[in-house]
């Protein structure tokens, strides 16, 4: 049988693929004719700048994004169940299954008893949290908030809590047109001495991590990230 790969692929654009796509890897990518990806348009981008032995018109590609519906996911291991296939699943951008709807084909794949692997490559979420000077032993990823201002409030104000309260590094992200809203909310609700790290950009040339207090980063106003893809921490001090 064969087997489910997860490849990571660049944070952005511009990112050095040979940071993503090490030697290794690339020799697992070179074997595989059935690629499972959020969108094919970039996924072929991404294969065709890898260099690899088979051409893109070689390779077989099907989506699986937010628009899947959840009863057609498991269809898309028949490639590996049919013929014994591998599959290499890819997100958009990162690691796939992290904040991504790569993971229902994962869990189907453990369903059926198939062999995941999972290849090394860059997560924005715990680059940021490298970077930022929080605690690192222990945090949670949050995903994205409540739309909703009332809401999104509400969720600020818990997760700083959990974070003062219990030294949980606390991360989440934004939809990048939204950054400078969501932005501004935590300076308006936040307490003078929370500390608040934004990361945008991660592994591009114009890459940017700032940690200040709240305090802090209103005196020295909001960095510019409007619609460039952003982390954002809580911690305490």
């Amino acid at each position: 049988m064969g087997k489910i790969f997860l490849i990571p692929t660049p944070l952005g654009p511009s990112a050095d693929r040979n940071l993503v796509l090490p030697a290794a890897n690339r020799e697992i990518i070179n074997r595989i004719d059935y690629f499972v990806v959020e969108n094919v348009r970039t996924a072929r981008r991404f294969l065709a700048k890898c260099q690899l032995d088979k051409t893109i018109d070689e390779l077989t590609f099907a989506e699986l994004n937010e628009h899947t519906p959840v009863e057609e996911v498991e269809a898309l291991l028949a490639p590996l169940l049919r013929e014994g296939r591998d599959i290499g699943v890819m997100s958009e951008a990162g690691l796939p299954c992290v904040a991504d709807p790569g993971a229902l084909l994962v869990a189907a794949a453990h369903r059926k008893g198939i062999e995941v692997c999972p290849l090394s490559g860059p997560s924005s979420i715990t680059l940021a949290l490298m970077a930022s000077g929080a605690n690192g032993q222990s945090f949670a990823f949050n995903g994205y908030l409540p739309v909703k201002p009332a809401e999104r409030a509400q969720a600020i104000r818990r997760f700083e809590r959990r974070a003062l309260a219990e030294r949980q590094t606390q991360i989440f992200i934004e939809t990048p047109y939204r950054n400078r809203k969501l932005f501004d909310e935590i300076i308006a609700v936040c307490a003078p001495k929370t500390m608040l790290c934004v990361a945008c950009d991660l592994m591009e040339p114009n890459q940017y991590i700032r940690t200040l207090t709240v305090e802090a980063w209103k005196k020295q106003g909001a960095p510019a990230i409007d619609k460039r893809p952003a982390i954002f921490i809580l911690f305490g001090i």
